[in-house]
């Protein structure tokens, strides 16, 4: 049995919570006063590289992505659009509102004690997964990732289903929107974070998974204010911006959020006029990528077979699971297989290695991954304004020696 799952099975919700509070009070001293962006710890900024520092944006080496199947906190990456909100533990509340019987206002402690503890292991990828790659095409805004926003977690709280039917739904819900407690400065505007899915992946519970859930736990370990402390949102196959940190509001509507990062972002747009950003669809679903982690680019190796290592990540539809990893060492004309070395996990990633001959030939490495449907990431993809879903072969430069 894992031992996580032993320890959530024999403590109580409120042991539970107490653990939770008791480690995020001692995580809660990387916020300041004024509630500023969390400064990372010293032994923290070797393992991240920092892309923006206010608000913090930070994706690990990719070395350190293969060397466990759940990502370490250390190794994790942040993604911001604010600052990290002050929290005061006494009198934060999580409310339920909208198209619901009865209105909700409940602490920590109530949605422990209320609610029956659940856990789902799952990758969380940022929409901008590989932007830098996009702008090799065209220079593209917002934060230049490479491959490294990616990591796979145990998450543990109580499920969304379990307090929306606490709620009571009314007929007309469709829609489920969150709503952070961060404070975001935009063209003049201060306004929060928000998301929001369909009722449908709201309630979903699949045969080997709990669904969305109102996470206090990352890891076996309380939330880091970096990663939502107390309770944020887990959106299991969606893209990480639906998986909303610092939550503090739930509206159940009719119609999707009203939100700008709902209504007028996170959509592949080309010219980004205001007619094709209303029609363009909401991300969802992250779509299958992966990456090679090792070697690192440009290295050098000598010829003969080499080692290489790297993540594959199916598509965000419930049930998909990664079926095999190819590698290429001749420009994609003929592709090896990769040993994976993770469960198939729907809403997972997988880890793989390979050891693909190499010779003075050969100039770069590149990988691409199948999932169980038989999609197969694509040699390419269109160029779009804001870099969003890139997820073409990924190719890796290497020097072959004598």
């Amino acid at each position: 049995m894992n031992p996580r799952s032993f320890i959530t099975q024999h403590l109580t919700r409120r042991q539970w919570l107490g653990i939770a509070a008791a480690s995020g009070a001692g995580a809660a001293g990387l916020i300041d006063q004024h509630g500023a962006s969390a400064e990372l710890p010293t032994a923290a900024k070797k393992e991240l590289i920092v892309r923006t520092a206010n608000p913090l944006n930070a994706e690990p080496e990719l070395d350190k992505l293969v060397q466990s199947w759940e990502t370490p906190v250390k190794h994790f990456y942040v993604r911001s659009h604010a600052a990290v909100p002050k929290v005061n533990l006494d009198s934060f509340r999580v409310t339920v509102e909208g198209l619901v019987e009865r209105k909700l206002s409940l602490s920590i402690a109530e949605i422990a004690d209320r609610f029956p503890t659940a856990e789902v292991t799952a990758t969380m990828t940022c929409a901008g997964n590989r932007r830098n790659e996009h702008s090799r095409v065209k220079k593209v805004g917002g934060v230049q990732w490479a491959a490294g926003p990616i990591g796979n977690a145990c998450w543990s709280g109580v499920r969304l289903a379990d307090i929306l039917r606490f709620a009571g739904l009314k007929d007309a819900a469709r829609h489920v929107w969150f709503e952070s407690i961060d404070q975001i400065e935009k063209s003049g505007r201060s306004f929060p974070f928000g998301a929001s899915i369909p009722i449908k992946k709201a309630l979903e519970k699949t045969k080997h998974g709990n669904g969305t859930l109102l996470a206090t736990n990352m890891n076996g370990q309380s939330l880091p204010p970096n990663h939502g402390f107390p309770i944020r949102t887990v959106v299991p196959g969606y893209v990480g911006a639906r998986s909303v940190k610092w939550l503090g509001r739930i509206v159940v509507s009719d119609r999707p959020s009203e939100n700008h990062y709902v209504a007028n972002a996170y959509k592949i747009v080309t010219n980004g006029d205001a007619d094709e950003w209303s029609a363009a669809k909401r991300i969802y679903e992250f779509p299958v990528n992966s990456a090679i982690c090792l070697p690192k680019a440009d290295a050098k190796v000598a010829k003969g077979k080499i080692a290489v290592q790297g993540y594959a990540l199916p598509s965000g539809d419930s049930g998909r699971t990664i079926d095999r990893v190819e590698i290429s060492t001749d420009g994609g004309q003929s592709w090896n297989r990769a040993k994976l070395l993770s469960p198939a996990r729907e809403y997972c990633w997988s880890l793989w290695k390979a050891n693909p001959p190499v010779d003075s030939k050969t100039t770069q490495l590149i990988v691409r991954a199948v999932d169980s449907t038989g999609t197969v990431q694509p040699e390419s993809v269109d160029w779009n304004l804001k870099g969003y879903l890139y997820n073409a072969w990924y190719r890796t430069p290497i020097q072959v020696g004598s």
